[in-house]
């Protein structure tokens, strides 16, 4: 009777937590918008308006990269110490406004203020949100639902090419179309931003909608297989313990290299597509469905992983994908073969997305302690993030429209990662089967309690999740 009663208390809470988590998807749908807007902007001659000139546009793209690699880290570890329920809304509220503030800016220097407070605002999302749902979801839960509101990030793309389907053919006397963008999507922002800060809570444990028991519960399920202890004070010195690992080394080479394919995609598809030589109105439009079949394949590669329990072999697969697609749109003509090279576009959007997820999910598994969780998630994402300089320096005005050079860095970044993907996975399921057969016996990594996790490898009884 009371394993009955648990059950269902159990099956409440994750319901309970699920109505939370569509908030944070949505807030991930804004901040992703008003990151990826300026690629929709420029098909509608947003540089030219604003009098940019030479390789400036490409230079705006990748500043925004810079403070959003740098400041990532100290702001995830911010909100560690005090709730990323509350730091990142006031995030939200800052990207928000920069973007309104982009409609009014005029020259180089203006926009180039902007789009680096835009990378300071927007450098804790990732690692903050991943830490943030890390407190809330089983180990075999995260990559699930960490897929679904990274998926956000792929549909924003069709999002803001629908959006800017509609305002692009709007005609002012006074107001251009890219401007009525801007202000969709920073004033959506901002609005939202209010509403999270209200909304969120800091922790199960500390959910005002939930009973006594049912905080006392959610508690449990983290303790049971996903975090050593919870609510536990930041330690900088504990934290930076994993870095003494060649293991976390060996991740930031995977995610430096998935960066690069993914930072194109999100910031170049709509040149890319523009490349088949299809009028400014149809290249945004042409954008949607790439993008929702990355989402779509997104959330099915992380629901598949954690079915399986199984992160190396299913970060592969999409990156084997996306390489496919870049090698096509590098070896033939894309104007004389549009229908080909639109395919490999879908390519890009399937390969790109999903590893970054299933990366993030894979070292937080392997990462039972809060502290140190929250510094190597803004670590890797700040790598992840440094690629976005790569991506912006290879797309090239004088590579227009093909892209040539970019396309080969992209493909041979995504053919490094999976070199290394697949040697890791390789070494922990080598190393594990060692530990099994030295002890005599035949643990799986889930069967593996969160307290026996805590010593980390050097502890007989640690198992990966590879």
């Amino acid at each position: 009777m009371f394993a009955g009663t648990l059950v269902i208390h159990v099956s409440g809470i994750i319901s309970d937590i699920h109505r939370f988590l569509i908030t944070h998807v949505s807030r991930y749908l804004c901040n992703a918008l008003d990151k990826g807007n300026v690629g929709n902007a420029k098909t509608a001659g947003w540089d030219k308006d604003i009098g940019l000139t030479g390789n400036q546009y490409y230079i705006l793209v990748m500043v925004f990269y810079v403070p959003f690699c740098l400041f990532g880290t100290p702001i995830a570890l911010l909100a560690k110490r005090f709730s990323a329920a509350r730091v990142l809304p006031i995030m939200m509220v800052g990207f928000g406004s920069m973007s309104l503030l982009s409609t009014i800016a005029r020259g180089f220097s203006q926009v180039f203020a902007i789009r680096w407070f835009l990378g300071i605002f927007e450098a804790a999302m990732l690692p903050g949100v991943l830490f943030y749902l890390s407190t809330f979801y089983k180990r075999n839960e995260l990559a699930s639902r960490l897929g679904v509101f990274y998926a956000m990030s792929a549909i924003s793309g069709a999002f803001s090419g629908l959006i800017a389907f509609g305002v692009f053919q709007l005609k002012h006397s006074k107001y251009k179309g890219w401007q009525f963008l801007f202000w969709i999507e920073g004033g959506s922002t901002v609005i939202f931003a209010a509403f999270a800060f209200l909304w969120l809570p800091r922790s199960p444990s500390t959910w005002w909608y939930l009973s006594d028991r049912e905080k006392k519960i959610a508690r449990m399920r983290i303790l049971a297989d996903s975090s050593v202890t919870v609510d536990e004070e930041l330690s900088l010195r504990d934290s930076i313990r994993p870095l003494a690992s060649p293991m976390y080394w060996l991740w930031a080479v995977v995610n430096l290299t998935f960066g690069v394919p993914l930072a194109s995609v999100n910031n170049f598809l709509p040149q890319i597509v523009a490349s088949l030589d299809y009028p400014t109105v149809k290249t945004n439009l042409f954008t949607v469905a790439p993008n929702i079949v990355g989402a779509l394949t997104l959330v099915a590669l992380t629901f598949s992983s954690d079915y399986f329990r199984e992160r190396s072999i299913h970060i592969c697969i999409p990156l084997v994908i996306g390489l496919v697609g870049f090698i096509i749109l590098g070896s033939i003509d894309v104007v004389r073969n549009k229908g080909v090279a639109y395919f490999a576009c879908f390519l890009l959007t399937m390969g790109a997305f999903a590893p970054s997820v299933l990366v993030a999910t894979w070292y937080s598994n392997n990462t039972p302690h809060e502290s140190r969780r929250a510094l190597i998630a803004g670590i890797m994402v700040a790598i992840a993030n440094s690629a976005g300089l790569i991506s912006t320096n290879v797309f090239r005005e004088q590579d227009e429209p093909k892209y040539l050079p970019a396309l080969i860095t992209c493909a041979v970044s995504g053919a490094i990662c999976f070199i290394v993907v697949a040697g890791i996975g390789l070494w922990m399921r080598l190393d594990n089967r060692k530990r099994n057969k030295a002890q005599g016996v035949a643990i799986r990594p889930q069967d593996v309690k969160t307290e026996n996790l805590a010593a980390g490898p050097e502890s007989p009884l640690f198992r990966y999740m590879y």
